[in-house]
């Protein structure tokens, strides 16, 4: 991996998270592309002094969202371009959001299937059927 990672232990963010949002920010950015590999559990826990269990929970939630592949023998490697993690990184922008608001999982839920529900409503001008001078 081309790229560094750092974490702060004294943090109010679980060092995983740390992990797992920082990876999906370098291949949004693009310093990290498709193929790229990370560096094995036990290095990178290494590097970064925490246990090999942190960063093995990052890399298996970072795997079933779809940024990261694990395969024998070539390790970990980036699964997703820049551009596909784009969702996941709003997605992650409105949990932090919503908890620094201090809402539960279920009101934030709530507040999503709402919007979703406002935003598949007709507008006004869609309701008139016609836009712009006749």
């Amino acid at each position: 991996m081309s790229v560094s990672l750092e974490v702060a232990l004294d943090s109010g963010v679980p060092v995983y998270e740390q992990i797992r949002t920082q990876v999906v920010a370098h291949v949004a950015a693009g310093r990290l592309a498709v193929g790229d590999r990370l560096p094995t559990i036990r290095a990178l826990a290494a590097d970064l002094g925490v246990a090999p269990g942190t960063v093995a929970r990052a890399f298996r939630e970072l795997e079933q969202a779809g940024v990261v592949a694990t395969r024998r023998r070539t390790g970990t490697v980036v699964a997703a371009r820049g551009a596909d993690v784009g969702p996941l990184l709003a997605a992650q922008a409105y949990v932090r959001a919503a908890r620094e608001a201090g809402l539960t999982d279920e009101d934030a839920l709530t507040l999503v299937r709402g919007a979703l529900l406002g935003a598949a409503e007709p507008t006004t001008a869609d309701r008139s059927g016609s836009i712009g001078p006749t």
